[in-house]
């Protein structure tokens, strides 16, 4: 959601943390590999480049985005919130991840929350469509 708002470096960044994200519990379930290829997908302009295997450490690629602006982590961290709720297995390895995420972008617990109802609502409008489009 809103990664087309990233400059390349940054679309391959993102994904190196998304990969991670997916990975931090182990082998990546279809859910997480659904959601991973379709967030590919949204970036056209890396999609063909991109291998799916992270191209650097983890700290590194945070410290990237630590210097980036504020949109940009906003974003960023609004998809590894996506990414983390869409299986709706509750993972302490993820939620550590994000808080560390969290912090290390400066993001408040007020901004946490309304990037973590954006993701809810979202939910709930496709379920809404999908009983919609069923019945």
């Amino acid at each position: 959601m809103l990664l087309s708002l990233l400059n390349k470096k940054e679309m391959l960044k993102f994904l190196d943390l998304a990969v991670y994200m997916v990975d931090i519990d182990g082998e990546p379930n279809e859910v997480e590999k659904r959601v991973l290829a379709k967030m590919v997908a949204e970036l056209d302009k890396v999609r063909d480049e991109y291998s799916f295997r992270k191209t650097d450490s983890i700290e590194n690629t945070i410290e990237f985005f630590v210097n980036c602006n504020r949109v940009v982590k906003h974003v960023v961290y609004l998809n590894l919130v996506i990414i983390s709720m869409e299986d709706d297995l509750y993972n302490t390895s993820e939620l550590l991840f994000l808080e560390e995420i969290q912090r290390k972008f400066d993001i408040s617990n007020d901004k946490r929350r309304e990037i973590i109802s954006i993701v809810y609502d979202e939910r709930d409008i496709r379920e809404r469509a999908s009983r919609i489009i069923k019945n």
